[in-house]
């Protein structure tokens, strides 16, 4: 059974491998929403800050997480290879959208990102 999980400022469909109270022990299997680029502290800025490249969890990643942090997985259920090109491509849509100086950032950011998962997973990333 797969459950929404947030993890920083992406969201992902994973399942349960442990259980300890209310502890639980996750595994990701799937990105529903990739994490945004750039400084969380000072959002949609990108003078003056640490711009930072954030990637998803990795396929069969674990996380610690609490019982409560966990929601009803209510999104398509795929290969995680293909929820992350999804994720990505939802993300540049939203960017493009904004064209200011930030999501130009973060445009750049994703296409380094693209060329790394390609290598990582051994599939092209667009």
């Amino acid at each position: 059974m797969l459950y929404r999980f947030s993890h920083k400022t992406g969201s992902y469909g994973v399942s349960i491998k442990e259980e300890d109270d209310d502890q639980v022990l996750v595994q990701v299997e799937q990105v529903i929403k990739h994490p945004k680029q750039g400084d969380l502290h000072s959002p949609n800025e990108s003078e003056d800050v640490f711009f930072h490249e954030r990637r998803a969890l990795s396929h069969f990643e674990k996380r610690y997480a609490k019982r409560s942090q966990l929601r009803d997985f209510n999104v398509e259920k795929m290969s995680y290879e293909e929820s992350l090109q999804q994720a990505i491509s939802n993300l540049e849509e939203q960017l493009k959208e904004k064209n200011d100086a930030h999501a130009k950032r973060s445009l750049q950011n994703l296409e380094q990102l693209k060329h790394d998962y390609s290598i990582q997973y051994k599939q092209k990333f667009y």
